[in-house]
């Protein structure tokens, strides 16, 4: 029946059959999170650096109703210039796929996708979360719940800067979902290597973690697990700085009474044009980093299914 809605890459769908490594990768920051060219170059190097870490890179998206699990670069392209592409989560599917239009998945939707396709592990920038002032406007992204139920590991740079990261460690406790702070005791904030939070747990090699993840699953422990991995230093963005373009923008937005989904790129946006796009250097470059990670956990775990 899945196969049905599914478009399997040839290359993955054999890799997947002999428990070879394969790292899934969204098209959100494709679509919507990063302007023409750079998405596509991001894209391209992003899976080229999965390639050079020993695994498969399969980047997620939909092209006219189909759950395309391993885009090739010409429909990298074709994402990268559309401008229909819906941003798809959990609830966007059926209607997306109905409809048979193009969506760009968001971390919630590929995590989806990836575990239909028997996908393990997830790289990403960072994850959605409990928003600031939430306990008024109950903005509180997907990518939490499904983190809760769906079993994929997610590889990040910790919870976007722009959230309530306190609120988001509360959420994911409370849903039982594992935070690890790899090579770091702080869950890093995306821009910065620190928070001020402390992840569950820290892990130094991607043998222990990778052991970590299928202990979970072998206890039918439902859900994935955050690996935090702080942006490299060199590009790390200045604390204050970062904060303080993070408030501005937080203003400018409930000002004009930017709400629910377009509240993430609306934020990202402005957070640019504040920093004068350092921002954007420094997303590339921790993705980057998550997508060495991704590939060495994604080989170290299918060393222990054979």
């Amino acid at each position: 029946m899945i196969e049905k809605y599914l478009d399997i890459h040839p290359e993955i769908e054999k890799a997947l059959k002999k428990n070879e490594p394969v790292v899934a990768l969204e098209s959100t920051i494709i679509s919507h999170g990063m302007p023409y060219p750079q998405n596509v170059e991001t894209a391209l190097k992003v899976e080229e650096i999965i390639r050079e870490n020993g695994a498969l890179p399969a980047t997620i998206g939909i092209i006219k109703g189909r759950i395309k699990i391993g885009l090739t670069a010409d429909e990298i392209e074709y994402m990268a210039k559309s401008e229909d592409v819906a941003k798809v989560s959990r609830r966007d599917f059926p209607f997306v796929i109905a409809k048979k239009l193009d969506g760009a998945t968001t971390v919630a939707a590929t995590m989806i996708a990836a575990e239909l396709a028997g996908i393990k592990v997830f790289v990403t920038g960072g994850i959605g979360g409990v928003h600031r002032g939430a306990e008024k406007t109950f903005d509180i992204s997907a990518d939490l719940q499904e983190l809760a139920s769906t079993d994929v590991a997610v590889i990040c740079s910790g919870a976007k800067s722009i959230l309530d990261i306190g609120l988001t460690l509360e959420y994911l406790e409370t849903n039982g979902v594992p935070v690890i702070g790899y090579g770091t005791q702080e869950l890093p904030a995306f821009y910065t290597r620190r928070s001020g939070f402390n992840a569950d747990y820290r892990v130094d090699t991607p043998e222990e973690l990778a052991q970590a993840i299928k202990a979970k699953w072998d206890l039918k422990l439902k859900g994935g697990m955050v690996i935090g991995n702080p942006i490299p230093e060199e590009y790390e963005m200045d604390y204050d700085t970062i904060n303080k373009a993070i408030a501005d923008a937080l203003e400018e937005a409930e000002k004009l009474g930017v709400k629910g989904k377009e509240t993430t790129p609306f934020l990202l946006s402005k957070v640019k044009s504040i920093t004068a796009g350092k921002s954007l250097e420094s997303n590339i470059q921790l993705v980057y980093n998550n997508a060495r990670l991704g590939a060495q956990i994604a080989l170290e775990l299918s060393k222990l299914y054979k």
